[in-house]
């Protein structure tokens, strides 16, 4: 400490003299500042008037309670622990997974629109969209924690508005209901090999070392990006065709293929965090080859890829499913030019909002071109 202290040519000096405080302050070219975490040094201001705001301690005023629910930006400070659990398994993220179990069912070609099928479909929905997902969204947030106190730190945990035991607690609950309920799956659909119970597990260690060290993938943009894409459509894909059918190498190869649009997809977060990952370390694309670059990355990887996958149906004999899918491309092309590429910080959940749903749609066309 006393080395590092040396450093500094002056110091901030106070002395107390009869019941009043004197403070001398003298101009320093640095500045250490220390955190309970994290020693920045960061260069001293030649104006006392000309100080960098530090980061909103703060939520922005104004904040939606129905952004704070569904786990995105511009959320309102809670103090309810129940709004505050549901906030870090991100609602707004369970819909692909759920999305990507109907697709799965659909291309199986065995899902019959009968009492036992609809319950097996919901209860794999809810493995993998609440339990797994949830799981993978508190984990991430957790281990998170240090990039987020410098981007946003008055989401939930770096704010210290739940615990550390409270967090932990929510990850292994969450873990072993989507695994609990994995299993019930596979008994009930009479699996003599567990594979949806094997897909769960895969998904959540993938999902592990995602997020935690010392491989976290997610430091580096190419292999984190697609491992979740692969999770947020091949996975929940697998999960629902194997539920009713048979899982086929061709199906594997044709949703890893799709995998590479969630990539993009995945880029899309990244923006907002660039601050963030650049302190921490992380090769997010955005940072790795800068916001301009990675724009244009990110919108060819899912449109690319989706021309493609037209045309193997076309490939495979299956003309209208190609044009259908090329149909549902072109409204994306268009909300990518109108939102995302004008500023993908500022549009992205409304470039989102507006574009995805084109291309789940896509995916549903696909499955169904898969199980005829």
């Amino acid at each position: 400490m006393a080395s590092v202290l040396n450093t500094v040519p002056s110091l901030r000096l106070s002395s107390i003299k009869t019941g009043r405080v004197r403070t001398r302050t003298v101009l320093a070219p640095n500045s250490i500042s220390f955190t309970r975490r994290i020693l920045r040094v960061r260069a001293a201001e030649t104006d006392t008037n000309e100080v960098k705001p530090e980061a909103p301690g703060k939520a922005p005023a104004g904040g939606s309670s129905f952004n704070q629910l569904l786990g995105i930006k511009g959320a309102s400070q809670e103090t309810n622990k129940w709004k505050i659990r549901l906030q870090l398994t991100k609602p707004v993220t369970w819909p692909p997974l759920v999305w990507g179990v109907v697709c799965g069912a659909a291309a199986s070609g065995n899902f019959h629109w009968n009492v036992e099928d609809v319950a097996k479909s919901v209860l794999c929905m809810m493995m993998s969209g609440p339990c797994l997902t949830g799981y993978t969204q508190t984990l991430n947030d957790w281990y998170d924690r240090e990039i987020d106190a410098i981007n946003e730190p008055y989401r939930p945990i770096p704010s210290g508005a739940i615990t550390e035991n409270e967090v932990i607690t929510q990850i292994w609950v969450l873990l072993l209901a989507g695994l609990g309920i994995a299993g019930l799956l596979d008994v009930w659909a009479g699996h003599n090999f567990p594979i949806v119970f094997y897909l769960a597990l895969g998904g959540s260690l993938l999902s592990y070392i995602y997020s935690a060290p010392p491989l976290k993938l997610k430091q580096n943009g190419w292999i984190g990006n697609f491992a979740l894409g692969a999770s947020y459509i091949s996975l929940p894909w697998w999960a629902g065709q194997a539920l009713f059918g048979t899982l086929t190498p061709d199906i594997i190869v044709l949703t890893l293929l799709y995998s590479v649009a969630g990539l993009g997809i995945a880029i899309v977060n990244d923006f907002k965090s660039v601050e963030g990952d650049r302190a921490m370390g992380l090769q997010s694309l955005p940072v790795a080859f800068g916001p301009e670059a990675a724009k244009w990355i990110c919108v060819g990887a899912i449109d690319i890829t989706q021309i493609s996958i037209a045309g193997y149906l076309l490939g495979a004999g299956k003309p209208y499913y190609a044009l259908a899918l090329l149909v549902l491309i072109i409204p994306q092309v268009v909300f990518q030019f109108q939102y995302f590429l004008k500023d993908p910080v500022k549009y992205d959940v409304k470039y989102q909002a507006s574009a995805q749903p084109f291309l789940v749609l896509g995916l549903l066309v696909t499955a169904l071109a898969t199980s005829h």
